[in-house]
């Protein structure tokens, strides 16, 4: 595997996850916001989307896996590692770097709602279209993507490419054809 053509640029994330802060300031002013990464992958996502929500928000963190060493979700989701704040009557907003088939977040949505927050909301970097096997309603999306394996901004492939500050395909090829940032 390499990486192959870059889909979305380092400088177009940071353009539109100042966006989607603006949006999220004025729809949440006022309100108890805690926002909710769902790790390993939206921990880039959320550091950054934080730093451009003009509000006091409170951060929290969730680990789920329905991948394992594969490319393609498995659609048996577990929870490894759960919150550490409560969430009733509070404003929660997920936040996630990629949605493909949504299996993950309808069982996390389901999850979450059972402990009766004010509101539940998501907010996701990639939004692959056309795969989804269950609806999915994402409050604020950073960009609709194709189908293919991507990398990159919180993105891996076996643990690798998380670093790369912009998003891009996963080719057949051999690893290491493309450079990496210096």
């Amino acid at each position: 595997m390499r990486i192959g053509r870059v889909l979305v640029s380092a400088e177009q994330i940071q353009h539109r996850l100042a966006a989607m802060g603006a949006e999220i300031t004025a729809d949440y002013r006022g309100k108890d916001l805690l926002l909710v990464a769902v790790l390993k992958g939206a921990f880039m996502v959320m550091a950054d989307l934080s730093r451009h929500i003009g509000l006091p928000v409170d951060m929290d963190f969730m680990a789920v896996s329905s991948y394992g060493e594969s490319t393609r979700t498995s659609g048996v989701v577990r929870i490894i590692k759960d919150l550490d704040r409560e969430i009733s009557g509070r404003h929660v907003l997920i936040v996630e770097d990629i949605i493909d088939s949504g299996l993950t977040l309808q069982y996390l949505r389901r999850n979450l709602e059972v402990r009766r927050p004010a509101s539940l909301e998501i907010a996701a970097l990639l939004l692959k279209t056309g795969i989804q096997m269950v609806p999915v309603q994402v409050r604020y999306v950073g960009f609709e993507i194709p189908a293919d394996f991507v990398i990159g901004y919180g993105l891996d492939h076996l643990g690798k490419y998380r670093n790369l500050p912009y998003v891009a395909v996963m080719e057949e090829g051999e690893e290491g054809a493309s450079p990496l940032p210096s």
